[in-house]
């Protein structure tokens, strides 16, 4: 009797069918939606940005809110401060606005 974890020989490899199907969905993928997914990332990165600079802007020496709103956001945000400043102190380039 076979056990669960045997198996009789290596695992198929790919049909070419499935190969094709694979390779067009990667191609409509890459014609329709990887535009707006690039996007929505962006905008992501932008509202997190504006998130940060907004709770913890007193760091760079701009008071934008009360502390006492950024002390109660402030252990969520401890991870990310680090790499937050890292971007926003980054040396800029007139390079950076092209995609």
């Amino acid at each position: 009797m076979r056990q669960l974890g045997d198996s009789k020989g290596p695992p198929h490899p790919k049909s070419r069918g499935r190969k094709v199907r694979d390779a067009a969905k990667g191609v409509l993928y890459g014609m329709a939606a990887h535009g707006h997914v690039t996007a929505a990332l962006r905008t992501r990165m932008y509202l997190e940005h504006l998130f940060m600079f907004i709770t913890l802007g007193d760091m760079l020496g701009v008071p934008v809110i009360p502390p006492y709103y950024s002390l109660k956001i402030l252990p969520y945000a401890v991870p990310n401060i680090k790499s937050w400043k890292q971007r926003v102190f980054r040396e800029r380039d007139f390079t950076d606005q092209v995609f």
